[in-house]
């Protein structure tokens, strides 16, 4: 899927992956800023805010932002509001702006593909498969990711059929595989690489992938096996699944007497600042 421009109108919108549950989350006040232009886009937000709670109807969108902490101009992580494209298109349609129609047509856009992959899987795959040849990785990269992913989203799919809630419970038993198999959580695994707004997979190695797919499709099959159902039942299967998938690392790095994990990634080379030279003066 594609994911929206980190720039409008020569303003960035901050936004950041949730591995675990497979989301991009984006700043509402980065995206009020760019439409309003307003002095005080926190004021504006909580004024909208206020403006949707009194609506009549159905659900508001506002009551399923979440706050998250991004990275604020002086560096600092502070929490702020985020949604999803689907939230942000409904609280894009809040706002008269003449700025807005760029951002809704690319969340119109979004929603669009996701209704393909969602009647064709495949589709997504051909497009993250373009979006990977663009960046430059290899054919044998793009081959082992795009395996990954399959065995991802079988897991998922079984996860869906036997009571495990997407969101919060598929991070929890992401997590639990993805520590057993590697000893690190997610979120530690990404810091050790560097990425904060970024999918780890598309960062991970040839080997951190493959143990990946092998400690998910292990916690398939042994979920399948039993008919696990429910948090109790497919923790255990991801315990084990993952478990699998640490006692081949360690066999592997005894071997080769390397970590299958690494801190690489393929975030493109930060340029280095400009070195400001002072001007000595010298008398005659």
């Amino acid at each position: 899927m594609k994911i929206l421009p980190s720039e409008f109108d020569g303003k960035s919108i901050r936004r950041v992956y949730d591995e675990t549950t497979e989301t991009w989350w984006f700043s509402v006040i980065d995206v009020v800023q760019v439409l309003t232009d307003s002095t005080n886009a926190n004021r504006y937000w909580s004024d909208l805010k206020r403006k949707l709670a009194q609506e009549a109807g159905s659900e508001q969108p506002y009551e399923k932002i979440v706050r998250l902490k991004l990275t604020a101009p002086d560096g600092k992580k502070r929490e702020t509001d985020c949604a999803t494209a689907e939230i942000l298109l409904r609280l894009v349609q809040s706002i008269p702006s003449p700025k807005a129609e760029p951002i809704k047509l690319w969340l119109a856009k979004v929603g669009y593909e996701r209704m393909q992959e969602m009647a064709d899987p495949a589709l997504s795959l051909d497009r993250a498969r373009q979006t990977w040849q663009q960046h430059g990785r290899s054919d044998k990269w793009i081959q082992q990711r795009m395996t990954g992913q399959e065995t991802r989203n079988k897991l998922t799919d079984y996860w869906s059929e036997h009571d495990i809630k997407k969101g919060s419970e598929f991070a929890i038993l992401t997590n639990i595989i993805h520590q057993e198999w590697s000893g690190v959580s997610v979120t530690q695994h990404k810091d050790m690489k560097g990425l904060s707004s970024h999918n780890l997979r598309d960062h991970m190695s040839e080997a951190e992938l493959i143990f990946t797919a092998l400690a998910e499709l292990s916690t398939r099959q042994i979920a399948e096996s039993v008919e696990a159902t429910g948090m109790t039942e497919n923790k255990s299967a991801a315990q084990a699944g993952g478990s699998i998938a640490a006692k081949a690392r360690n066999q592997l790095e005894s071997q080769t007497g390397k970590s299958v994990l690494s801190g690489d990634n393929f975030l493109p080379p930060v340029a280095p600042k400009a070195v400001k030279t002072a001007k000595i003066s010298r008398k005659a």
